[in-house]
């Protein structure tokens, strides 16, 4: 049964006198707001990714799917994409007033943050994820349906909408992160981890001292969660302790039985195992946020899995990327809108009207700032401070040239809306060359790559004339994400669902 939204009195957590206490709790809620489609019947193979396409480019701020009656798999078995995808669910998620707009949920976020304190987690002795635990020779990953989202991918990613944990074997924090995860075999699963994360660097300093690095994976949780693994929070701040300051109480965790991490006690899946240095196998390549295979398959360490956590009927998140937008982007948007408004403002810039991160620059690479100019330089200075805040230091280019990521409008204008024509023209790799950006390179641009005489930083007062060229496609397997021809039959449950929604 749904539960009961509250009075505007009792209203503290958006419409609800509580925050959720799980993934299933925000599902009902979510659906008690018209904004879960269910789906019967998709197939792991594709089907689902190209459904989840399909639903995330027929309108703004789509509907979450709840994927149900997985062919080959426990009916119970379901699968979440895009939870966090409008403006209301992230609302939800965070227990925000309901928004008008997508902007008032990044004022909303800004004012949470004034005065937002990080919450230390509970420890508690059981909770629901010890409902079931598969043990050594019992363990089998792939009981679960997991997902094989683009045709060229390397295989069956578990991990999308994930939280890979870890602790500071010198520092003794906890980080939980959102990397990929690819399943191998039915007991090993591979990592792949950005250089420069901070996963990254704390699986280097137990391979440093010749150790094994202790991991887990959830696969299926709070929302929030996700939310704070996926964005860029400072060195030492643990996810559970981030997350527990929106929610305004502590979450409820529990201990691994091999290692001692710490997992959500409300978790759907929790794989447990460790990573060695030398032990290695091929991951990737995978559809990326950029719409492109943006990396070659490389060896990357396994995850050999001893334990798998999991609930009755588990539900397996997913986030899967592709064409922007995807089923992921607009939470990043707002959330890193909100991150980068602070950033410029804590660094002296005045007179910011609004900040927004476009989806069509997969949430991180096309930022526009509004500002009220009040003197000369005004509008570079806003794009240098821009370009330079922690909020945007993944994909930020350093090499001869800079592709155009920052826009800073000298008008009051509506800053979450772009005409048609000014997205086609400012990709144009042709365009005056304003500003460069000398911060750290990601391997996933293809932009990057290819055009090397970009501007980092535009003024939105004229742009220049010609014709727009998009990236020339790299290497076998790392072109634009396609569809197989199996697959144009889905899309024609498109009429059906809009037909639905509307």
């Amino acid at each position: 049964m749904l539960e009961k939204a509250q009075s505007p009195q009792a209203q503290s957590f958006n419409a609800y006198d509580r925050p959720h206490g799980d993934l299933r709790e925000f599902i009902a809620r979510a659906e008690r707001a018209g904004e879960i489609v269910r789906i019967a019947g998709a197939d792991w193979k594709l089907e689902m990714g190209t459904l989840a396409e399909i639903v995330n480019h027929a309108r703004p701020e789509p509907p979450a799917i709840l994927f149900e009656e997985v062919p080959g798999y426990p009916k119970g078995m379901r699968l979440l994409s895009g939870a966090t995808n409008s403006s209301k669910r992230l609302a939800i998620a965070l227990g925000l007033p309901a928004p008008d707009n997508p902007l008032d949920v990044v004022r909303a976020y800004r004012d949470r943050m004034k005065t937002h304190r990080p919450i230390p987690p509970k420890t508690v002795a059981k909770g629901p994820v010890f409902e079931n635990i598969d043990r050594d020779g019992k363990v089998d990953v792939l009981k679960f349906p997991v997902p094989f989202l683009h045709e060229h991918d390397g295989g069956r990613y578990i991990g999308t909408d994930d939280l890979v944990i870890m602790r500071d074997p010198e520092a003794n924090w906890v980080n939980g992160g959102t990397y990929r995860a690819m399943v191998q075999d039915k007991t090993h699963v591979s990592v792949w981890i950005s250089p420069g994360k901070h996963g990254r660097q704390i699986r280097e300093k137990y391979f440093r001292a010749g150790k094994p690095c202790p991991v887990l994976i959830s696969c299926g949780h709070d929302p929030l969660l996700f939310l704070a693994g996926g964005n860029e929070l400072k060195f030492g701040l643990c996810e559970y302790d981030y997350a527990g300051g929106h929610r305004g109480e502590p979450y409820e965790i529990v201990l691994s039985e091999l290692h001692g991490l710490p997992m959500p006690a409300h978790a759907e899946i929790v794989l447990e195992g460790e990573m060695v240095e030398t032990i290695k196998a091929k991951e990737g390549p995978f559809g990326e946020f950029t719409g492109y295979y943006a990396s070659s398959p490389s060896e990357q360490p396994l995850v050999e899995v001893k334990r798998v956590y999991y609930r009755n009927d588990p539900i397996l998140g997913i986030a899967a990327p592709m064409r922007p937008p995807s089923d992921f982007s607009f939470s990043k948007c707002v959330m890193k809108a909100g991150m980068i408004w602070d950033e410029v403002e804590r660094a002296g810039l005045s007179g910011v009207a609004s900040v927004w991160v476009h989806e069509f620059g997969g949430a991180r690479m096309f930022n526009v700032i509004a500002i009220k100019q009040a003197y000369p330089g005004h509008a570079r200075q806003a794009g240098l401070l821009a370009a330079g805040c922690l909020s945007r230091a993944l994909h930020r280019r350093r090499r001869r040239g800079c592709r155009p990521n920052r826009l800073v409008r000298r008008d009051v204008g509506d800053v979450h809306t772009l005409r048609p024509c000014q997205r086609h023209r400012i990709r144009a790799p042709h365009l005056e060359r304003t500003a460069r950006s000398n911060a750290r390179q990601g391997k996933l641009d293809q932009f990057a790559r290819h055009h090397r005489c970009l501007p980092a930083i535009r003024a939105a007062c004229g742009f220049s004339h010609g014709r727009a060229r998009e990236p020339r496609v790299a290497a076998e397997g790392q072109g634009q994400i396609r569809r197989s021809p199996r697959q144009d039959r889905l899309r024609l449950i498109r009429t059906a669902l809009l037909r639905e929604w509307q």
